[in-house]
């Protein structure tokens, strides 16, 4: 009798058995699954997070602060959520001494400044110890911001995590390879979170996926509840011993994502419209408009108010206050609504070709360099501050116009004022756009045509599922049934792909797997949509149960994109007349209204600086005494109406352009937020787009007003008596 060795038997279907899975199955093993937890960590969390998770522990070595319990709480719910490794104790700490340092250099500024220059500087300083002392607390909450960042991006991505995972069980009943599949495909941030559920129960924190996924969704219960409840049905299903049933509640799974997802975006589009429309008055209009007294305001100070104050609050804290003010308004966003981001999904597409970079800074130099030339000119020619500009013609003037007096034995000169300058200062916001701008436009234009042809894809895949389902169901194979569905979607993106899987199976003579994933000429590899490569998953993992399942498989994937897609067509339908606002302020109104101030300004410079200029050429002494006593009332109003104390028109135009610039890519980022979350894609690509545009007709309007406005300012002048 021959004895058998058990442990080689073991081992040889072992083998066939790692094989067969290796070769016919897409889902990770439990450990491989998890193992990638810690490196996905470390390449999702930018380079902002990871500086203040290094800080943060750092700063916590040196004092051990603990907030207060409800704080305590909260920051430690955030750090648990944003996957960061310090304590609430370090986030404190961190807070606490950068606000102290904020603070202590604005005292050293004062101090040197005191025994260096001999002078008291109090604007500096004061700004500098009044902002750290309001950072402390922010700061100090950093977390808090992270983590409603994280659940802005996350929550973009659930109701294709729910739509993976019901796809996935529909054919197999297994809750750990349905949630591996949706975090293969369902892309950053959500799917580190799905690993982390694994991770959790690899490093013994938990004993089963189930008790581990409970715990994660609670972290969701109060953003998110139809999330919550969807899975509840998910797991649900687990225990229904019929297959109708258990289909039941995979559909009604989904059915509650996206009608919770409808009903919250509802709710949300009727209340936007009143924080838009205070973001776009107080933010952006007002400031705006309150720039054209300016130049009066600040001669009435006589001089007490500088360009670099005004520079300091319309292109550092304006721009500050709009943005926080508009994440305000998204932090309210509903989650489980957004497109997915090719980027993120895929980020071999994301290139870091520094060519654009490049380019980009010669084209804003070239621009900067033409832009300071007034500046320029002063320093190497001072004999061209008095050169005149198109002598002769309506809205003549000075090339540079300084104003230049003597202050303690030392020459000082204030401008420019001339209208040459400010002219030339216009290619300075033009440049700076025009080199952003390029930029994105390089960087986007290829991946933007894929992202394009993708969602042309997406857009008819459900009915292309549809046909190949039925095919597949009436006992075609796959291999001919891919042939067919090509050749009735001829000339569509649909037919294109299926027409390549179909033309790599008959001239290759591979199998479908190869012919869709195939590394080196895969079909897949045109079309970067995890949407259709989960599809395509599905069928190859469906295949290997029966061409019923397959087709089952298929025509309820199909079902399931085309109630997303309605769903996504009614909720941008419900944002529309926000979107389309926030839109008409990014092209047109805030650009227009902004060139028409620089105008006006500049036509309340000149008019100042002409009746200066007469006033210095009056002489008191050869008038009598009634013409006198005008005269006085004149030379008061000449010492109220100094140009040496208004903003040089140069300086003004640059800081009114420099905020339409941010103003445009601020509220660019916030209407891609509402309409397509964090699509880092879009967002990049509009930006170049509204810059080019809005930045262009701001040049023209304000190049307009300029003209004009001076010209009606050329025919002031003033008389002193007959």
């Amino acid at each position: 009798m021959v004895k058998l060795d058990y442990d080689d038997i073991l081992k040889k279907y072992d083998t066939k058995l790692k094989e067969k899975i290796d070769s016919d199955s897409f889902v990770l093993s439990d450990r491989a699954f998890s193992r990638e937890y810690e490196i996905f960590r470390n390449e999702l969390l930018n380079v902002n997070e990871r500086m203040y998770e290094k800080f943060a522990k750092f700063f916590g070595k040196f004092l051990d602060i603990r907030p207060k319990e409800k704080d305590y709480e909260k920051l430690k719910d955030s750090i648990r959520i944003t996957h960061l490794h310090i304590s609430p104790e370090d986030a404190t700490a961190f807070g606490i001494i950068s606000g102290l340092g904020i603070i202590l250099i604005g005292i050293l500024v004062f101090v040197l400044n005191l025994f260096l220059a001999g002078k008291l500087l109090f604007m500096l300083p004061t700004i500098f110890v009044l902002a750290g002392a309001f950072l402390i607390k922010p700061i100090s909450y950093m977390p808090n911001y992270f983590a409603n960042k994280w659940r802005l991006e996350a929550s973009n991505q659930m109701v294709l995590c729910i739509l993976y995972v019901v796809i996935y069980m529909r054919h197999t009943s297994n809750l750990e390879h349905a949630i591996k599949f949706a975090g293969e495909h369902v892309g950053m941030p959500l799917s580190l979170d799905l690993r982390k559920i694994f991770w959790d129960v690899e490093t013994g924190k938990y004993s089963t996926i189930k008790e581990s996924l409970d715990l994660y969704l609670e972290n969701w219960r109060e953003y998110n509840l139809e999330f919550v409840e969807a899975f509840h049905l998910i797991e649900g299903s687990l225990y229904e011993a019929s297959e109708e049933r258990r289909v039941e509640l995979l559909d009604k799974s989904l059915e509650i994502m996206l009608q919770g997802t409808y009903e919250k975006m509802l709710h949300f589009a009727q209340e936007l419209k009143t924080p838009i429309t205070m973001l776009h008055m107080l933010g952006i209009i007002l400031p705006i408009l309150g720039l054209v007294i300016f130049p009066l305001i600040a001669s009435f100070l006589q001089g007490a108010v500088k360009w670099y104050h005004l520079a300091i609050l319309y292109n550092l804290i304006f721009p500050i206050g709009v943005y926080m003010f508009g994440m305000s308004i998204l932090s309210k966003r509903p989650t489980g609504y957004g497109e997915s981001n090719i980027l993120r999904t895929n980020p071999e597409l994301n290139e870091n070709d520094i060519k654009p970079f490049f380019l980009g800074m010669i084209i804003t130099m070239i621009f900067l360099f033409i832009g300071f030339l007034p500046i320029i000119l002063h320093f190497t020619n001072p004999q061209l501050d008095q050169a005149s500009f198109l002598e002769g013609s309506p809205i003549g003037g000075k090339l540079l116009d300084y104003k230049c007096s003597l202050e303690n034995g030392a020459e000082t000169c204030i401008g420019p004022f001339g209208i040459g300058a400010l002219i030339l200062s216009l290619f300075i916001p033009f440049g700076i756009a025009l080199g952003i701008s390029f930029y994105y436009r390089m960087k986007t234009k290829d991946l933007m045509e894929i992202q394009k042809n993708t969602s042309k894809l997406e857009s008819e895949f459900a009915g292309s599922l549809f046909q190949l389902g039925n095919r597949v169901g009436d006992g075609i194979p796959v291999e001919i049934a891919f042939s067919d569905v090509a050749e009735n979607m001829r000339g569509t993106p649909s037919g294109n792909f299926f027409s390549q899987v179909s033309l790599n199976i008959r001239r290759l003579g591979v199998d479908v797997k190869r012919a869709i994933f195939d590394s080196q000429f895969g079909a897949a590899l045109l079309y970067p949509s995890n949407l259709i490569e989960s599809s395509m998953k599905v069928l190859i993992e469906s295949a290997r149960k029966g061409p019923q399942i397959v087709a089952k498989s298929m025509i309820a994937i199909s079902v399931y994109v085309d109630r997303i897609h309605n769903v996504n067509e009614r909720l941008k339908d419900i944002l529309s007349d926000v979107l389309s606002s926030m839109k008409s302020q990014i092209s047109f109104l805030a650009p227009m209204i902004a060139g028409i101030v620089v105008g006006v300004g500049s036509m309340v410079t000149t008019v100042i600086n002409k009746l200066n200029e007469q006033f210095s050429n009056v002489q008191f002494g050869e008038i009598g005494n009634a013409e006198g006593t005008g005269v006085g009332n004149v030379g008061a109003l000449a010492d109220i109406l100094r140009i040496e104390h208004v903003v040089p028109s140069f300086h003004f135009q640059l800081i009114v352009g420099l905020y339409v610039v941010e103003v445009i890519i601020i509220l660019t980022i916030l209407s891609n937020l509402i309409e397509n979350g964090f699509d880092k894609l879009t967002r990049n690509y509009h930006i170049s787009k509204n810059l080019l545009f809005g930045t262009s007709l701001y040049i023209i309007i304000s190049l307009i007003g300029i003209l004009i406005f001076n010209v009606l300012a050329s025919g002031i002048s003033f008389v002193t008596g007959a």
